[in-house]
């Protein structure tokens, strides 16, 4: 007997799955084909990206790509997105170097390992449902801060250095722009390092390459049990680190989920993403790694330029990082440097929102719209911290849009006259909140009204306890002066809200 699935259930089901699915690759010779070339461009890309990474962080080289390959392999199964790619990244690298520095390798790797627990709790405490929360000025302010900051990472590949990268770089621009007119059953980023790859080694042109980013490593990785004593002393000096690489992972993740998201017109489930890439992070601990989190760069060569749509791009984008590391690390180590720079700075161009900076759409948005993207990319990219411009982001945003709505309240007044007496009447509309509700007092005339008071409600919203204290100083206001105040047409929430907090405001 099969027990019926829940209507709720089935329907996150159809809604969380991915089109095409893995199945669907791995019985189609075409998709399985773009999905497993996309891998190797992804995996090529990984390298000196995790390299570096590494070196910010303090630690060998190793380090980082281990850490690539575990989490690419890992989030493939975990994660939430799929053709997501997650790895070593600088945003991570920045906040934990201090670790690796300052109290060696072993209390490094038990502040990655405890960074996912952080995670894996985060995600059970809802953190994933806060990316709604997040404006579309400060998304188009973060993917535009992050292509900047990503393109910036490969000057130093094209400055100050032999004269023959120049005409390389030429070469690859040409190629990544007109190769997906011909064809696209192969991607255009492979294409590139094969042809400047074969040009540098056929003519014996001496120009950078991957094997002067560092040494790559010649086995496996293997089981990493740091040896920190288990006292509340290791974790008060661990904790901070660790909850500053859960935060922004967690949020460079979202982001980049969501943008993934947008690309692929799919939706993806945000709290597995979530404790996903804590998990990933555990595991990458246990094998001696750095950690990391999702990689907007990478993510866009496999999604945007290399077409990738399921979790075999993002599964075969480690394993091929480790074979391309482990077995042909000397044919790797061959791939001039501005080959991958020339595939990533293509990729920043093609990743910026152009369309945000155009005269006619920034005559077109609201001038808070606009100074919220540009508050968004000038802190990331003066901190390098994407966490720190999303934040700061999301606060802009939030105290424009309070202001904004604080405009919005009136209060309308009419007086009544029958031949009893005199009424006045208030007529309050809008959403009375904190910021709106601070001058509500100010809008009652009350030496010059009536006996009789009617605030009606009907029209509006109460949301907090800063209202219901500021209509308790309006009736005590009125009562001094012997007038009497009754409230109207509050609806079912104001009155419960009213009702339970009404006179013990102080």
């Amino acid at each position: 007997m099969t027990t019926p699935i829940p209507a709720e259930t089935a329907d996150d089901a159809r809604r969380y799955r991915p089109d095409p699915t893995v199945l669907t690759a791995l019985t189609s010779p075409r998709l399985l084909t773009r999905e497993v070339l996309a891998g190797l461009v992804v995996g090529l890309a990984l390298i000196p990206e995790a390299i570096a990474f590494s070196i910010i962080a303090g630690v060998d080289p190793k380090v980082g790509l281990f850490s690539a390959f575990i989490m690419a392999t890992s989030i493939a199964f975990l994660g939430g997105p799929p053709a997501m790619i997650s790895a070593a990244t600088g945003a991570v690298a920045l906040v934990i170097a201090p670790v690796a520095r300052e109290h060696g390798m072993d209390m490094f790797i038990a502040t990655v390992m405890l960074a996912g627990v952080f995670q894996i709790l985060l995600a059970v405490a809802g953190v994933a449902k806060l990316i709604r929360f997040i404006p579309r000025s400060v998304m188009v302010g973060f993917v535009n801060a992050l292509s900047i900051l990503v393109f910036a990472a490969q000057v130093p590949h094209v400055i100050g250095v032999p004269w023959m990268v120049y005409p390389l770089l030429a070469i690859a621009i040409v190629v990544l722009v007109f190769m997906p007119k011909l064809t696209k059953i192969v991607p255009a980023p492979l294409i590139t390092i094969v042809i400047i790859t074969g040009i540098v080694v056929v003519f014996a042109i001496d120009v950078p390459t991957v094997s002067d980013q560092g040494e790559l490593p010649r086995s496996l990785p293997e089981l990493f049990i740091p040896h920190v004593p288990l006292t509340w002393q290791t974790f008060t000096t661990i904790a901070p680190y660790s909850l500053a690489m859960a935060l922004v992972g967690l949020m460079e993740s979202l982001m980049t989920a969501k943008l993934v998201d947008e690309i692929t017109d799919t939706h993806s489930n945000k709290t597995r993403e979530s404790w996903g890439q804590g998990a990933a992070n555990m595991i990458s601990g246990l094998f001696g790694g750095m950690g990391g989190c999702a990689m907007i760069g990478q993510t866009m060569i496999n999604v945007r330029a290399s077409g990738a749509r399921t979790r075999i791009s993002t599964f075969m984008a480690g394993a091929f990082l480790l074979i391309l590391v482990v077995v042909l690390g000397d044919i790797v180590g061959m791939i001039p440097m501005v080959a991958l720079a020339a595939i990533m700075m293509m990729v920043c161009v093609d990743t910026f929102d152009w369309h945000s900076i155009r005269p006619s759409t920034l005559r077109m948005l609201p001038k808070s719209e606009t100074f919220v993207m540009i508050a968004t990319v000038a802190v990331v990219v003066a901190t390098g911290n994407l966490a720190i411009g999303v934040v700061v982001g999301v606060f802009v945003a939030s105290v424009l849009f309070v202001r904004r709505v604080a405009h919005f309240v009136t209060v309308e007044r009419t007086v009544e006259t029958t031949s009893a007496e005199a009424v006045a009447r208030y007529v309050v509309r809008g959403e009375l909140f904190f910021a709106s509700s601070n001058d509500l007092t100010t809008q009652f005339r009350y030496t010059h009204d009536p006996d009789q008071v009617v605030i009606d409600m009907t029209e509006s919203h109460v949301w907090d306890a800063s209202t219901v204290a500021a209509l308790d100083a309006i009736v005590t206001k009125y009562e001094a002066l012997g007038t009497s105040v009754e409230i109207t047409g509050m609806n079912a929430y104001t009155k419960t809200l009213h009702t339970r907090l009404s006179g013990g405001l102080g």
